[in-house]
């Protein structure tokens, strides 16, 4: 026998007893890695007595409130035992060799259980229907407590989510079909290389449980990412601005300058040539101008809303203004950048001040009635406790909001990698917006804390006066300026209907565009085949609802459209501008300084 063959015999042939011996290790072994998991998962949000009380008060009064109607426990649980005493009695039925019927069976896009052997063995099939009939157990006895005000009422539904999520089989050692698969065929190698991988998220989260979800070394920014060419002409305290290189003859007369938010970096508007969306204006002929904005620390922990609008997109209309000779602006507000943008444009209006010619807002909040998931992390106690962790150094850490944000989609983007990354043992792929996704940035005390309070808590910014920022009176409904929204249809982070009331609150012309999929993708989505449609309508009625009804579905992007519309605002074209000007030189390339620091 060759040395290949008896390699390959030896991967096949094992002792029963060292089986039985390695599951059981295996099985203790996934307890711990889950306590350790979860436990570090609470340390990195820095969970005070004051959250755990927090925490305790909540399940205290679903418990009190739940045994004030015993009917709804007593339901629940009959319908528990009816479904269990069907599951096993269906079991029986397989192990007997016929056929019977799934008593639960998971949605068809939940991907947890896509490996044949969830339905092909009988063994694994139990242990999943019994978990999805446990599962649903747990959610009707939270679901409509009587008592509860509806803020109580969403965490507990969305901790109960988070438990049910935690303890799938999917992530567990001895109760994952393709682990224990894994773990035969490789004689255990997978756990080794799940725990080197452990050890280097570790480090990599200074102490704290940072799982990897892409092959960070795949991408550089600047190298490979963030790579359309440009320079860097101007920079203060909070951002750097950065001028585009033309890549056409002429351009539009007047510029564009874009706003990201700044709770993640601005590259996810420029992630690859492919699907930069910043490349793509330039190559429509716009002259695009964008903030990138600073990473901020301890020395920014006074720096409030006022001066992200200060010496952000007001300041660079000033340079804009020097370098081009255009007096007005076409601006692009992303998310929080859209939040902004808003802020800004009923400042102007109240300043008599038109340098924004036309705004556009993509997945941005304006009337915040109904914020999305995020709601379950804004009420007053929450935000106290925030703020304590903030006054300790001066601004939120980014990788708490990366934990918060990732928490939405607790499946897709924490457990999965759990189990690829540290029961499977193996490397997780290169995807650009997951390396975007991670990373993250920090968020300065005093602005972090106002906006909090005064947008998802009190929803002020749509109240005539509301809010002051920088001795002015804030009115949104003052904004006469041309106005596009680009809402996505699957965002759980700027809920499209959300979006659409803010939309509505403005005074001058809006068009309201929905785009398929959800608050990164429906973005991110350029004109090529195969991609998101989006719906238009021509009117703007009083509700959502009434929009979408009489909205049309177009093919594709809709960034042609949008092309469409701010070009109709514009019109005149001038021979293409480099970057910077003799006042302001180049400063170094894009993507510049600011977007590198960690």
């Amino acid at each position: 026998m060759t040395s290949k063959n008896a390699d390959a015999d030896d991967k096949k042939t094992f002792d029963p007893a060292e089986l039985a011996k390695t599951v059981s290790g295996i099985a203790d072994s996934s307890m711990q890695l889950l306590k350790g998991f979860l436990s570090r998962e609470q340390a990195a949000h820095h969970v005070s007595m004051g959250e755990a009380l927090h925490f305790t008060r909540m399940f205290q009064a679903f418990v009190t409130r739940s045994m004030m109607d015993p009917t709804k426990i007593v339901g629940a649980q009959m319908a528990f035992w009816n479904n269990y005493t069907s599951l096993m009695r269906n079991l029986t039925y397989r192990f007997f060799g016929q056929s019977a019927p799934a008593i639960a069976e998971p949605a068809k896009s939940d991907r947890r259980f896509k490996s044949q052997a969830w339905e092909q063995n009988p063994l694994f099939d139990y242990i999943k229907q019994t978990y999805l009939i446990s599962a649903d157990y747990m959610r009707a006895l939270v679901k409509d407590t009587e008592g509860l005000d509806e803020q109580m009422a969403k965490k507990l539904e969305f901790y109960t989510e988070q438990f049910v999520d935690a303890m799938s089989p999917t992530n567990f050692l001895a109760t994952n079909p393709d682990v224990v698969r894994e773990t035969i065929e490789t004689k255990g190698q997978n756990l080794l290389k799940g725990f080197k991988n452990i050890l280097e998220d570790l480090e990599n989260g200074e102490g704290q449980l940072k799982i990897k979800m892409t092959d960070t070394s795949a991408f550089e920014v600047g190298k490979n990412i963030a790579v359309t060419p440009g320079k860097v002409i101007y920079q203060n305290d909070m951002m750097q601005l950065i001028q585009y290189t033309p890549t056409t003859k002429d351009v539009n007369k007047v510029p564009v300058l874009v706003i990201p938010p700044w709770i993640n970096r601005y590259y996810i508007l420029d992630l690859n040539q492919k699907k930069s969306y910043v490349k793509w204006m330039v190559d429509q002929g716009h002259t695009v101008f964008l903030i990138s904005w600073v990473n901020p620390d301890e020395r920014h922990q006074d720096k409030g809303f006022d001066a992200y609008m200060k010496e952000g997109p007001i300041q660079a209309m000033d340079i804009i203004e020097e370098i081009t000779g255009e007096k007005q602006v076409h601006t692009i507000g992303y998310c929080l950048g859209g939040t902004l943008q808003a802020t800004t444009l009923a400042y102007l209006a109240a300043k008599k001040d038109d340098r924004i010619k036309s705004s556009t807002f993509f997945t941005s909040l304006i009337n915040f009635e109904f914020p999305g998931e995020l709601e379950v992390f804004i009420d007053e106690e929450q935000i106290q406790n925030l703020e304590k962790k903030m006054s300790h150094k001066g601004f939120l850490e980014g990788k708490t909001m990366a934990t918060t944000f990732n928490m939405l989609r607790a499946n897709d983007l924490i457990w999965s990698y759990f189990v690829n990354n540290y029961l499977l043992g193996r490397e997780p792929l290169p995807f650009d917006i997951l390396y975007w996704n991670s990373d993250s940035t920090n968020l300065p005390a005093r602005m972090h804390s106002f906006y909090l309070r005064n947008m998802y808590q009190r929803n002020l910014l749509k109240d005539p006066g509301g809010i002051t920022v920088d001795g002015v009176d804030i009115d949104v409904s003052k904004i006469k300026v041309p106005s596009y929204f680009v809402s996505t249809v699957e965002d759980h982070i700027a809920p499209w209907k959300s979006t659409y009331q803010g939309a509505t609150l403005f005074s001058g012309p809006v068009k309201f565009v929905l785009g398929g999929s959800g608050h990164i993708a429906g973005i991110v989505n350029p004109v090529v085949p195969g991609k998101y449609n989006h719906w238009t309508n021509t009117k703007l009625p009083a509700t959502s609802d009434e929009w979408l009804k009489s909205a049309k579905e177009q093919q594709g992007s809709w960034w042609t459209d949008w092309d469409k519309w701010v070009t109709s605002h514009d019109g005149e074209k001038v021979p293409a501008r480099k970057p910077g000007s003799t006042k302001y030189k180049a400063i170094e390339d894009a993507p510049g300084a600011y977007v590198k620091a960690k």
